[in-house]
């Protein structure tokens, strides 16, 4: 069988703006949410929706709005023809850095050249962990499996990470999210969506108008200090270090990354923007569960043929502030990070984690922030729930 390989180049990439717990967007649907975003994607690249092969969409609280292949739905909720796919992807925190995973893999393997990848999480509508189910008596007699907040904790404690040190990553998290917010970093990723938004009764009662709202400006970035963040009680346990503040928040979001073949990208005369040249997974203890992202890492720069120096910008999802910590101490990266070369526009704490869009949200800002540095290469990270991590390696072109 003849073997086609071609670059996996990013086309485009870019995301809805962040709304934070029962905030605007927690007034729309997840597709709907996602079908004006690569819609906004295909318009602004003048692309035919029929042109898409695939559309691999990443989730991880798959029930009610976000059941039944909510990647096919997004494609008809679209409008695009029926001939375009698309299926969800389950990779805890890790879904649509998997499904550009997959989207790339599919074109260097020569079997699709025209795919998107992305996902979306409402998390204020479709509640984290409502898809609960059973474990098999097989995995928890060897592991003790806990939520992700505990291994925060173990992570912490395994570290010698002080309060005060989660803390303050935290508050500079905030700082660097707003002062991107504020310097328009942001601007060329987001597309800005509309969404009805009802308006109370001046009196509190009777059924609410809609008002028709252009959402633009993530709404989750807060103004704290360290003080306000020191005053936050433990949200695991009670002599804990882990609180709201050092974690990631919920949030509601969608994300989608364009990505072609090098023909396919000729032929419709599109300028890429990046490229994918390698990836990385690691499994991990299922209870300590989230520093994976060194060895995530480690294989992907190895598949790119790269090493950190060669790596201008790097993204590691703030699930916790302990988690981030963690991989500076394992990577020896902390003096990258004090020079703003590590989540320079923030992260997962000030931005907020919609679960299954935050891998394809990450590649966004990654692209647009090599663009801004001028710089060629960049990496992000997720550590992943029950002891996975994942990596990707972005070129700039």
């Amino acid at each position: 069988m003849s073997r086609q390989q071609s670059e996996a180049v990013i086309v485009d990439a870019v995301r809805s703006p962040i709304g934070k717990k029962n905030g605007t967007l927690s007034h729309i649907r997840g597709d709907e949410l996602s079908a004006q975003v690569v819609n906004g994607l295909l318009a602004r690249n003048d692309v035919d929706p029929a042109q898409i092969e695939d559309l691999q969409w990443g989730c991880v609280t798959q029930i009610d709005e976000q059941a039944w292949n909510i990647g096919r739905n997004v494609a008809l909720t679209a409008g695009w023809p029926v001939s375009v796919c698309g299926t969800t992807v389950d990779r805890q925190c890790g879904s649509s850095m998997q499904t550009n995973f997959n989207a790339a893999a599919a074109v260097w393997s020569g079997q699709l050249d025209l795919v998107i990848s992305g996902g979306v999480e409402m998390m204020s509508r479709v509640p984290m962990g409502s898809n609960r189910g059973s474990m098999s008596e097989l995995v928890t007699d060897r592991f003790e499996i806990v939520m992700q907040g505990i291994s925060a904790e173990e992570i912490a404690k395994e570290w010698k990470l002080s309060r005060e040190e989660l803390d303050r990553y935290s508050y500079e998290s905030h700082a660097r999210a707003a002062r991107a917010r504020d310097e328009g970093r942001f601007e060329k990723e987001i597309i800005p969506v509309d969404v009805d938004v009802p308006d109370a009764d001046a009196d509190g009662g009777g059924t609410a108008t809609l008002t028709r709202t252009r959402f633009a400006v993530d709404e989750a970035i807060r103004e704290t200090t360290l003080e306000k963040m020191a005053s936050l009680q433990p949200a695991f346990i009670p002599d804990g270090v882990v609180t709201a503040g050092n974690s990631s928040q919920i949030v509601d979001g969608s994300a989608a990354v364009l990505i072609a073949s090098e023909q396919k990208a000729a032929e419709l005369g599109l300028r890429p923007r990046a490229r994918f040249i390698g990836f990385g997974i690691a499994g991990v203890d299922p209870h300590m569960m989230l520093h994976g992202n060194p060895e995530a890492c480690e294989r992907a720069l190895a598949k790119a043929g790269l090493t950190w120096d060669d790596i201008a910008v790097i993204e590691v999802n703030e699930a916790f502030a302990s988690v981030v910590l963690q991989f500076l101490a394992d990577t020896g990266l902390q003096d990258r990070y004090e020079a703003g070369d590590v989540n320079p526009n923030g992260g997962g704490i000030s931005l907020g984690h919609p679960l299954g869009a935050t891998g394809a949200r990450m590649t966004a800002t990654l692209v647009s922030e090599l663009e801004r540095r001028n710089a060629r290469y960049g990496i992000a990270a997720m550590c992943i729930g029950f002891g996975q991590a994942i990596a990707g390696v972005v070129e700039r072109i």
